[in-house]
């Protein structure tokens, strides 16, 4: 038992890393951006052919593609979200699912249907491991993603806390009809922001690449286990998405060691139980959240 709660934690961060990108951009625009998995997809292959066909170390593969997807979510954020957004709460919405549909078929139609993964990038760090005491071995890869997960959901607390882009971004999601009257752009603000969740997609498209294949239709599960954990750890709360992808990955890994389909059943089933919950209770899981927010932590 012990073993699998160990594995489902590190599981976790992987899907911390995932939604976070998510949360943020709820938390500060109210939308629930659906290509988010399509993005985090379209990074891996940009990864991909920088190390492959350019023949880039990883780390310049990854800042390359930090850059690039950055200013994709700038004109992403400019030219469809904030035009979509004059028509309504749902046309965003659309214009996000619509997105992900021209994502998805132009890399089916670059790349073919062949899988893809970095794993050839990264040596033996995929299957190498720790051994820690009564037999357990922990994967140096999933180590290295869930401290990069702490690290990411730490930076972007700081960013909002302790930089005047961050608190510019928290005014503007809280009024930003009042933020403008103090002379914040709305739109810039939601635009940097934008460009910040495209930089955390970024990483996480890596980290998919390095644990697993990828093809051009990966999007959709990644989207799914993004929200789940969302929702889980309760929309809009960064820390939240590392306590929803923890209990996530825990409920999966003991689904699996049931049945080779209890994966994703106990993820599906998890994530129902505990939103009829919070619908129900809608203070339940609140309160680890409520002490963070006491300490400062959005």
């Amino acid at each position: 038992m012990m073993n699998q709660i160990i594995q489902g934690i590190l599981l976790g961060g992987y899907y911390a890393v995932i939604a976070c990108g998510l949360s943020f951009m709820f938390s500060v625009m109210r939308i629930i951006n659906l290509a988010h998995g399509s993005l985090a997809v379209a990074s891996a292959y940009l990864i991909f052919v920088l190390s492959e066909k350019a023949q880039l170390p990883l780390w310049a593969c990854l800042l390359i593609a930090v850059v690039t997807m950055a200013i994709a979510g700038w004109l992403i954020q400019r030219l469809i979200l904030d035009r979509s957004a004059r028509g309504g709460q749902l046309l965003p919405i659309l214009s996000t699912f619509g997105l992900s549909i021209v994502i998805d078929n132009s890399l089916f139609q670059q790349f073919g249907a062949d899988t893809r993964s970095l794993a050839n990038s990264i040596g033996d760090l995929p299957w190498a491991s720790w051994e820690l005491p009564f037999g357990i071995y922990v994967g140096k890869l999933p180590v290295l993603i869930f401290v990069s997960a702490v690290v990411m959901l730490g930076t972007l607390q700081v960013i909002l806390m302790r930089t005047k882009l961050g608190l510019a971004i928290r005014a503007t999601a809280e009024d930003p009809d009042t933020a403008g009257l103090v002379g914040i752009d709305a739109r810039q603000v939601n635009a940097a922001a934008a460009a910040i969740t495209l930089v955390t997609v970024t990483i996480a498209g890596m980290f998919l690449g390095m644990r697993a294949t990828f093809e051009p239709y990966s999007g959709a599960p990644q989207l799914l286990f993004a929200f789940e954990a969302a929702v889980i750890g309760g929309a809009g709360s960064l820390w939240g998405t590392l306590v929803g992808g923890i209990i996530l990955g825990i409920a999966q890994t003991f689904g699996a060691s049931v049945h080779p389909l209890g994966f994703l059943i106990a993820g599906h089933a998890t994530f129902l139980i505990i939103l009829f919950i919070r619908l129900i209770f809608p203070d339940f899981l609140s309160l680890p959240m409520r002490l963070l927010r006491a300490r400062g932590t959005p």
